[in-house]
């Protein structure tokens, strides 16, 4: 089972120009539509006097919560070719934004999705591009005599992390990568007296 996924660690710029026109392109790690919201309001304040501001977003480690738009140019000449370089790199939970300056010069469909396309691969050529493991959460509740053996199969598992909460009763929280849920989760269960709950 594939539980990784591609993504960027912080914003990157690109550029390119094509008979006059320039286009700005920038990528953004985002986590949900709301954060891309927010950066495209951004993003017209600050270029308000551009002509276009075209972008595509894809969403979540399973890369099928997606949209695109032309802002203006010809249906499939922007958003499209955006998308496209999104795929090409196979990344998920980022933004691209390419905005255009109008140089005088119409560039014709070919051209504008050559442009778009080659501005938002810039802008994904200059990000740091970095793998990451899609995550289960796992809630235990267990009483302290149990503690040791919990620990025990804890320390079995790279990568595990866990907040705790030892008040009344011992509480944690599990944070692991899905391809090893399955397996601790059953470890778990087997110690006698351990609540295992996945939220």
């Amino acid at each position: 089972m594939d539980d990784t996924y591609k993504t960027v660690t912080e914003p990157a710029e690109g550029y390119v120009t094509e008979k006059k026109s320039k286009f700005i392109s920038h990528i953004f790690p985002v986590k949900n539509a709301d954060e891309v919201k927010d950066i495209l309001e951004e993003h017209r304040k600050k270029y308000y006097d551009a002509r276009h501001v075209c972008w595509a977003y894809m969403l979540g480690w399973e890369r099928n919560d997606f949209r695109l738009n032309d802002d203006g140019e010809p249906s499939g000449t922007a958003g499209r070719p955006i998308l496209g370089q999104i795929n090409s790199a196979e990344l998920t939970d980022v933004l691209i934004t390419v905005v255009r300056y109008f140089g005088g010069t119409l560039l014709g469909t070919g051209g504008l999705i050559k442009a778009y396309k080659e501005a938002a691969a810039d802008a994904i050529a200059n990000a740091e591009i970095v793998e990451k493991t899609v995550d289960d959460v796992i809630e235990i509740a267990f009483d302290y005599t149990l503690l040791n053996e919990v620990m025990r199969v804890l320390k079995q598992f790279d990568g595990v992390k866990w907040t705790q909460d030892f008040t009344e009763s011992c509480r944690m929280c599990l944070e692991i990568r899905r391809a090893l849920s399955l397996q601790l989760t059953n470890m778990l269960t087997s110690i006698y007296g351990v609540e295992v709950n996945h939220p």
